[in-house]
């Protein structure tokens, strides 16, 4: 199974550090335009326009169709939200998640904010989620299993209160937005293939406030959880090194 998981070389892993850099700029920027208001389309069109600046390329413009450069996914709205003239409300939550090609090299980055205050339970599964990607990402060490990851995620949130999305996951990255392996939310631990020094993880943690169970919307790629409750996002690219974890998207 190892043989399929692709190794970075030392000049693979240089580029996708500035791929990275750039992508943290942008979603910056990005998140400091978050407030009631403003439009997702209007988020999306500030993407493409640093995404342009940067020299790079939307990584899911196209792909497989999605019409969009960014992914807003608002309140029950678990991943693939697509950008539209809705407007965000005060005391929504969004998952602005966004991808980019930089010179051949992908990166991939997602996080969840409040849209002016939102409520103690939204709070609470941001912060949740966020922390379960540290969880994560702790694991992501040489001579760990794979699934050590995706058990630590899964441990964190439930001890929360909370669950984990069970219908999409994290993923290997580098020369294409998607490789292997692909990296579940939950499992069991010391499972799965051995993580090795080179291999580079879009580890992604999507948490739910409710149910895990999750539906597709008619417009084929929005995902929202089945019970309507909030769901939160939050994804790293990150490369395994010997001297542990190196977070590409800090």
């Amino acid at each position: 199974m190892n043989a399929m998981i692709p190794l970075k070389s030392e000049k693979d892993l240089e580029m996708l550090r500035k791929s990275g850099k750039i992508l943290v700029r942008v979603l910056k920027k990005i998140q400091e335009c978050v407030k009631p208001g403003i439009s997702t389309a209007e988020i999306n069109a500030l993407a493409e326009k640093l995404i342009l600046a940067e020299n790079s390329v939307a990584a899911f413009k196209g792909y497989k169709g999605f019409p969009a450069s960014i992914c807003t996914s608002i309140n029950e709205e678990i991943v693939h939200g697509i950008p539209s003239q809705r407007q965000l409300k005060e005391g929504d939550i969004i998952s602005l998640d966004l991808g980019i090609n930089y010179e051949g090299y992908f990166s991939d980055a997602a996080v969840t904010l409040p849209v002016g205050k939102a409520n103690s339970q939204k709070k609470k599964l941001i912060e949740v989620t966020r922390k379960a990607l540290s969880e994560g990402i702790k694991q992501a060490r040489p001579e760990n299993h794979l699934l050590d990851i995706s058990y630590s995620i899964q441990n964190y949130v439930e001890k929360n209160g909370f669950s984990v999305v069970r219908q999409f996951v994290g993923h290997g990255i580098g020369h294409n937005l998607h490789e292997e392996p692909e990296i579940p939310n939950f499992g069991s631990p010391h499972q799965g293939p051995l993580l090795k020094g080179g291999m580079v993880l879009a580890i992604e943690p999507m948490v739910n406030m409710g149910t895990w169970e999750s539906e597709i919307l008619d417009n084929g790629w929005t995902a929202v959880t089945k019970d309507r409750l909030p769901s939160a996002h939050f994804e790293h690219t990150v490369a395994i090194t010997e001297q542990g974890p190196e977070i590409l998207t800090n």
